[in-house]
């Protein structure tokens, strides 16, 4: 396209990858760090630990009889497992009661909200909701943000996340009563990935076609760094109360940014603000230890003369992507792989206090199970391709948790299982993000990217309320997790594969690209027909949301 050359020729002279873009690579990743940490941090502040009812003449508030007492087998019934039952006790004439009273075992928490305000028995809804309140929270964000990104530039953004994670972050930790947690665990889920949002776009932005993979997949590899030390921060710290101040402290590594970060070149270009574009390459150039020359003057020129808004894409919106039989296949699809990775992904992180063993061990085991995922990814993605690897691990993913549903409750090796599964789930939520990018049309790929993200976030607030189904067997949800993983793996069958394959750039294309391209008819992902025509690929700037119909 014309109106782009000139921008995508300046941005050539920079290279893939070099000092320039490493440097501003490192700044975006850290807001990935504090997403992953602020985005668990409730297993920990509000953690619930092992807990039975109280009972009176054995339990004071100086002295809690020992759980392995034989007098406590008289006065509380025994569960499906053998232990004490967590919300039942023995009343009168030996009658099964309910009770409004819980001693917690101690011996990794001592406090929490879950301990403070009793997340337990007909009261788990309240820390279920927390966690809900926040996702939803994330949901706004990531429309709210992404539009705000487009309008004031994704540096303004990312910053101004920052500086919100913190303040609400902090806040959290000063809520007096239950409401205005709730509250503020909203507003601080609409700033806690934010900065994410805003810092992936920019990496986007800025590295060339050939490190766009490896650039993202360490994105996901930042996130899996802040669970871990979400776990190491709640093994050395037991108080809720500066344990949540000090994850909100974690965001202050992102206000330097300021001074350190550079805007978008492509945002600035789009705007009509070629000369600092053009200034910021210039600094890149000499950063890069590059001989590349700018002509400022002519591309000052030919950016005003173009006006360089990409008015034909505003053109389409992300209805475009329902109108059209092969399209909205394909965008069902997508939709229900965002989906299904959320919910899994997420279920089995917050359940990690089910798990038999140190929670925060385990829980820095979720970090670590996923650092394999993106090695193999990174090594086989563009061998293998897309399709093949991310219908792979959700299917493998989905298989682990219906295989934890038949091993013993809460045995080493359901752990095991449980992250082997968490590895493969991450490493299909990690390819998700590139793969939708590349099937959906230009003019409404990051229309199409963040309507996928939307419903990744509505099942990450869905996540909480579904575990509490656990009330009623606590096979259930794992049982939900893996046929959600196991539908969608299927599903993915019938999408296009799209590596080695130019990219489809109008809705017109975007219908024609992929059919008759399953993996029942096409599984090696090679190219099944060489009659259309390829349309070179134009980096345009992302905005992860919906474009104005």
């Amino acid at each position: 396209m014309d109106k782009d050359h000139a921008l995508e020729e300046m941005m050539g002279k920079l290279g893939d990858f070099g000092r320039y873009q490493g440097f501003q690579f490192f700044l975006h990743i850290l807001a990935a760090m504090t997403a992953g940490l602020h985005m668990l941090s409730l297993v920990t502040v509000a953690a619930v630990p092992e807990h039975r009812c109280a009972v009176d003449g054995l339990d004071t508030g100086n002295f809690t009889e020992p759980w392995n007492s034989t007098l406590l087998e008289k006065a509380i019934p025994l569960n499906a497992h053998g232990k004490l039952d967590s919300c039942s006790i023995y009343g009168e004439n030996n009658t099964v009661e309910t009770c409004n009273s819980w001693v917690y075992d101690t011996q990794y928490y001592s406090s929490s909200r879950g301990i403070e305000w009793d997340f337990v028995c007909s009261r788990r809804w309240m820390g279920a909701a927390a966690q809900t309140a926040y996702m939803i929270g994330v949901l706004l964000g990531s429309i709210v943000l992404g539009r705000l990104c487009d309008k004031f530039g994704r540096k303004t953004v990312f910053v101004w996340a920052g500086v919100l994670q913190l303040l609400f972050g902090a806040s959290v930790a000063f809520s007096t009563d239950y409401y205005t947690f709730i509250a503020l665990r909203f507003l601080y889920g609409i700033f806690g990935s934010g900065s994410y949002i805003a810092g992936f776009v920019l990496t986007m932005e800025l590295v060339g076609p050939s490190r766009r993979t490896i650039c993202g997949v360490a994105f996901q590899v930042m996130f899996a760094l802040g669970i871990m030390l979400l776990a190491a921060w709640g093994y050395l710290i037991d108080n809720r109360f500066y344990l949540q101040i000090l994850y909100a402290l974690h965001a202050a590594v992102l206000l330097p940014h300021w001074f350190l970060m550079d805007e978008s070149p492509r945002w600035l270009w789009s705007q009509g603000r070629a000369r600092e574009s053009v200034a910021i390459i210039e600094k890149a150039l000499k950063m890069n230890r590059s001989n590349e020359i700018i002509d400022t003057a002519t591309l000052v020129s030919h950016c005003k003369a173009t006006c360089a808004k990409y008015s034909d894409d505003e053109m389409a919106s992300t209805g475009d992507l329902f109108k059209t039989p092969n399209l909205l296949k394909k965008t069902l699809i997508i939709c229900g792989c965002w989906f299904a990775n959320s919910v899994v992904y997420y279920g089995l992180s917050l359940n990690t206090g089910k798990l038999n063993g140190n929670p925060y061990f385990i829980m820095f085991l979720m970090g670590i199970v996923e650092l394999p995922s993106y090695v193999i990814i990174i090594y086989c993605l563009d061998r293998i391709g897309h399709r093949a690897l991310i219908s792979t691990m959700m299917l493998l993913g989905g298989v682990s948790c219906l295989v934890v549903v038949a091993l013993p409750h809460g045995s080493t090796s359901a752990t095991g299982v449980v992250m082997i599964g968490k590895l493969f789930i991450s490493g299909s939520y990690s390819i998700i993000y590139k793969y939708s990018a590349e099937l959906f049309p230009t003019v409404v790929r990051s229309s199409g990217v963040g309507l996928g993200s939307m419903c990744a976030s509505v099942s990450g607030a869905f996540t909480p309320l579904i575990s509490l189904l656990d009330t009623l067997d606590p096979k259930i949800p794992t049982i939900i997790f893996g046929f959600l993983a196991l539908f969608s793996g299927f599903s993915t069958f019938l999408l296009p594969e799209t590596i080695g394959r130019n990219l489809p750039q109008s809705i017109e294309d975007g219908e024609k690209f992929g059919i008759g391209d399953t993996c029942f008819t096409n599984c090696s992902g090679r190219r099944i027909s060489d009659s259309s025509i390829e349309v070179p690929e134009t980096m345009i700037p992302l905005d992860l949301n919906e474009k104005k119909a």
